[in-house]
């Protein structure tokens, strides 16, 4: 599970970059808004679009904390449901899986 933890670790770290990013451009009070509607109003299209990308980077954080969690409790690739075992195929296509095929079906 070493290579999960590595891999969990170097996309929460990527997704925290992506967040302070983000979160830094939208709150940034000093930033030129154009005075043109038609310009301030493609200005504010553009900040929803980047708080919902923000909104589903801080919910994929929250899954690999998790999951994280669940590798320090010894239960990473037990499935939620059940309590089988997850497939490591499923693991390596989503390493925040909670549950195994069946039970996620």
């Amino acid at each position: 599970m070493t290579d999960a933890r590595t891999l969990l670790t170097e996309r929460l770290a990527q997704l925290q970059q992506r967040h302070a990013k983000l979160d830094a451009h939208l709150t940034n009070a000093d930033r030129d808004v154009p005075t043109d509607w038609d310009d301030r109003a493609q200005v504010l299209e553009n900040d929803v679009v980047m708080e919902g990308i923000d909104a589903v980077t801080l919910n994929e954080i929250s899954h690999i904390r998790a999951a994280l969690d669940r590798l320090d409790a010894g239960t990473y690739g037990e499935c939620a449901s059940c309590g089988g075992t997850i497939p490591a195929g499923r693991l390596a296509a989503i390493p925040t899986a909670t549950q195994c095929v069946d039970c996620a079906s």
